[in-house]
């Protein structure tokens, strides 16, 4: 393991009523402060004479609402000269799986540059013909390995050192907490864009730590890291007392409840059933033709902790199922701090496969690029209830916690 690259570290009623103005009392004294907060409150002297480009989308905000790439571009300390994009684009303009393409962004005659898809030498010709000497990351990330924004970090991370540029990660919050990894270890061999490395599930880290990760442990070489931290963000912390707006960062990730499900029924993906897109409440509703009030039934059983199920039926506007009405389960959850999105994903699969006939996973086998590897699948065909599945991953979870450890940047 190489050395660590430098970070920035830089009565009933009145007792509830009490505790409640304790609490935002606690909350104000600790206000959070991302990552771009921090970088524009010191002047943005880390980026002082530099040619700055940024990866960001609609998720790159102030506090205010304003897009941080409107912020530089007006203020003259710092240098913006150009705007990369990710999946869905600079502004969210598109769906899953698409991208704006190269073009200059009407508000602030920026050139936008497309990165979807691109990676290694083709991405560094990209950073190298834009002229910047600095390639900036602002993007708020969900907590799940297979969203694709913490692998166009990874892809801009080893093409900015291919590049010889410096890069610089502003953070953002984790908005399903940091307090654990959770779920399979990808393993290599199902390295694809929604999980290039040997990481959990469900990460527990922000992209600030993950580019610490990224940077010390699988690229071949490292880039010039700079990563500027929060202040007043707790491992614990979910989203909703960081006291940000919630911007989409997909549009099929809607609401922070979304998130907080995502990296165990997003595992919908890979199977014949519908995981709600085309629905208000993606992630959260799941179901298919012919399925019935079994499935909820047999998912409530297991009194799988912080979560109901309720028997639902909706009809999809697009994706699977579109224009028909399908029957399956909306996702309840009611008590987050013991919610195990990984877990109950496995449990949904499981008992969906008992329950209904017409079960079947995606004919390419994409459950195995989700899970990063064969194993779930395989059990699941094989019988294997959900705790024999959950066991099956522990010994590779374990070695990924130890490893974890050593990048954390907040208690």
């Amino acid at each position: 393991m190489r050395p660590s690259r430098r970070a920035v570290i830089t009565t009933a009623t009145a007792a509830a009523v009490s505790a409640t103005s304790t609490a935002s009392a606690a909350q104000r004294r600790r206000r959070l402060r991302t990552g771009f907060e921090r970088l524009a409150q010191d002047g943005y002297s880390l980026l002082d004479g530099q040619k700055v480009g940024i990866v960001t989308n609609p998720t790159g905000i102030t506090r205010d609402a304003r897009h941080i790439v409107d912020v530089m571009h007006a203020d003259t300390r710092v240098g913006l000269t150009a705007v990369f994009g990710p999946e869905h684009g600079f502004r969210g303009t598109a769906q899953a799986g698409g991208s704006e393409g190269r073009h200059d962004d009407p508000a602030t005659g920026l050139p936008v540059y497309d990165t979807y898809l691109k990676s290694g030498r083709a991405l560094a010709d990209i950073f190298t013909a834009s002229g910047v000497d600095t390639v900036v990351f602002d993007i708020q990330d969900v907590g799940a390995r297979f969203y694709t924004y913490i692998w166009t970090l990874y892809d801009c991370m080893e093409a900015a050192q291919l590049a010889g540029k410096r890069f610089v990660v502003l953070d953002r919050p984790n908005p399903v907490t940091g307090r654990a990894a959770l779920g399979p270890v990808l393993h290599k061999e199902f390295a694809t864009f929604v999980g290039r490395q040997p990481v959990s599930q469900a990460h527990g880290m922000t992209v600030a730590e993950l580019a610490r990760l990224f940077n010390e442990e699988f690229l071949t070489e490292a880039v010039t890291l700079e990563t500027v931290t929060m202040s007043g963000w707790r491992r614990s912390d979910f989203y909703d007392a960081s006291g940000l707006p919630w911007v989409p960062p997909s549009p099929n990730m809607p609401t922070p409840e979304t998130a907080l499900v995502y990296s165990g029924t997003c595992l919908f993906e890979g199977t014949n059933l519908s995981e709600g897109r085309g629905t208000t409440r993606p992630f959260e509703l799941l179901g298919a033709e012919g399925v019935d009030r079994r499935w909820a039934a047999a998912a409530n059983e297991l009194a799988l902790p912080g979560v109901r199920f309720r028997e639902a039926y909706f009809a999809p506007t697009f994706s699977k199922f579109q224009g028909k009405t399908i029957g399956g389960v909306q996702v309840h959850v009611h008590d987050r701090a013991a919610f195990d999105p990984v877990r109950t994903g496995i449990a949904l699969l499981v008992t969906a496969k008992q329950v209904w006939s017409g079960f079947a996973w995606r004919p390419d086998n994409w459950i195995d690029k989700l899970t990063g590897s064969t194993r779930v699948r395989t059990m699941i065909d094989a019988g294997a209830d959900t705790d024999d599945v959950v066991a099956g991953w522990q010994g590779d979870l374990a070695a990924f916690r130890r490893t974890r450890r050593t990048y954390l940047l907040y208690r």
